[in-house]
């Protein structure tokens, strides 16, 4: 009896085993399943290994690098090292992205672009910097500001009269806003805006081309920078034959501004 109970558990166990393992072989839909992964797995490797070989073999080369759009500080031989060591690849494979980013970081750049022109140069544009005002934040380091109140690192151009803002780090769009309404109200009295500083504190200082310092403040709801520089012009032809004895003119009081003496 037991022999025989343990024929019939082998008996079953080989009939189990004979349907699983043709369970497999006997679905179509999963055999056409994995033909695909497999396909498409291989269909990949195949695309990748030609696109490495694409960039290996000297085909469609980059022979020209066309500058649409130049600017005078940047040099001919700027642009031909920043070509040689950043643009890699040929005229299909190249990632322009990757290659007018270093052209971005010479001075005197604000953006760089580039594109393909059949059948082996690549055309190379840029958009200047344009200053508008000298840079130097509070811990003294000189930059310039451009006409989108975005400070970079350039040398003043010879011969080239720029306002100087002193101001904290950030600030440099918000004093260039500020400067255009100055300049505008002082402009009424025939006088020039040479400095602007804005402290920690963010109290306004003007200086004028007369060498006047003029103390704005705060700026305040009740009492805004642009009244008191309104009541500065409002007098000044009251008070200008005595300006040039003048270094400082307070303008932070509610109803009035006091003048103060060149030191001697």
């Amino acid at each position: 009896m037991i022999k025989a109970q343990v024929r019939r558990n082998g008996s079953n166990n080989d009939k189990v085993s004979k349907a699983g393992g043709s369970l497999f072989w006997d679905s179509h839909r999963l055999i056409n399943s994995v033909a695909d992964l497999i396909f498409i797995f291989g269909g990949v490797l195949v695309a990748w290994a030609g696109l490495l070989l694409l960039q290996r073999l000297p085909i469609l080369p980059i022979n020209h690098v066309i500058v649409a759009a130049a600017i005078p500080q940047v040099s001919a031989t700027q642009i031909e090292q920043v070509s040689r060591s950043t643009i890699s690849g040929n005229f299909l494979t190249v990632n322009l992205a990757a290659a007018q980013h270093p052209f971005e970081q010479l001075p005197w750049v604000r953006r760089a672009s580039l594109r393909r022109q059949w059948p082996d140069s690549l055309v190379l544009t840029f958009e200047g910097q344009h200053p508008v005002a000298q840079w130097s934040s509070l811990d003294g380091e000189a930059r310039l500001v451009n006409e989108f109140g975005e400070v970079f690192v350039a040398n003043v151009p010879t011969g080239l009269a720029l306002p100087v803002f002193f101001g904290p780090e950030g600030s440099s769009a918000q004093m260039l806003a500020r400067y255009a309404e100055f300049a505008t109200q002082l402009a009424g009295i025939q006088r020039d805006l040479v400095a602007l500083r804005l402290s920690q504190r963010e109290a306004w200082q003007l200086k004028l081309d007369d060498g006047v310092v003029l103390e704005l403040g705060r700026d305040q709801a009740d009492m805004p920078l642009t009244a008191r520089l309104a009541r500065f012009t409002t007098h000044y032809a009251s008070v200008k034959d005595r300006l040039h004895t003048l270094s400082v003119v307070d303008m932070r009081y509610p109803n009035g501004f006091t003048l103060k003496a060149r030191k001697s």
